[in-house]
């Protein structure tokens, strides 16, 4: 997570249950499989050899990041209302129409908080090259990118709300 210093997360109210659900998953059901593996491995004997156990040692430890990174997170999580976004410039929670202006091409993206992002669901992070571009953006103005293909140009041609 590259949000490691002591700023706020700003998370839209989705992104926050969308949190708060997966730290309840991983307290609750997830511990307790974890549990049943390493209960089941130990029962297999030598721990020095056994996959399984090491296994379910790793997982464990992967989820116990997990679940401090999240914990980290909520502490600092500032929840964005949409209802007093000002549609004006860009922020976090705007839904911007974007347009690609060397192939023409209109593309739709929410600005959302590093958690949330996932650009199958075009939601970029505020901290992604485009994302720290479009905040504070009006309609009209143009975006330059700067991607390993070289600079890419949008221009911002609305914002809304989702």
């Amino acid at each position: 997570m590259s949000n490691e210093t002591n700023e706020e997360l700003f998370l839209t109210k989705e992104g926050l249950a969308q949190l708060e659900e997966e730290l309840k998953q991983l307290k609750g059901p997830g511990r307790k499989e974890l549990a049943a593996r390493l209960k089941l491995a130990i029962s297999y004997g030598d721990l020095k050899e056994n996959s399984e156990y090491h296994s379910a040692k790793e997982d464990q430890s992967f989820m116990e990041t997990r679940i401090m990174q999240l914990e980290k997170m909520l502490t600092k999580a500032r929840v964005v209302d949409s209802s007093s976004i000002d549609l004006s410039t860009v922020s976090v929670g705007s839904v911007v129409v974007l347009n690609d202006i060397e192939f023409a091409e209109k593309i739709e993206y929410r600005v959302v908080s590093p958690a949330e992002a996932n650009v199958a669901d075009n939601k970029i992070s505020y901290e992604s090259p485009l994302g720290k571009e479009l905040l504070r953006k009006k309609v009209g103005d143009i975006i330059s990118v700067d991607a390993p293909m070289g600079i890419i140009k949008y221009e911002l041609l609305e914002i809304k709300m989702v």
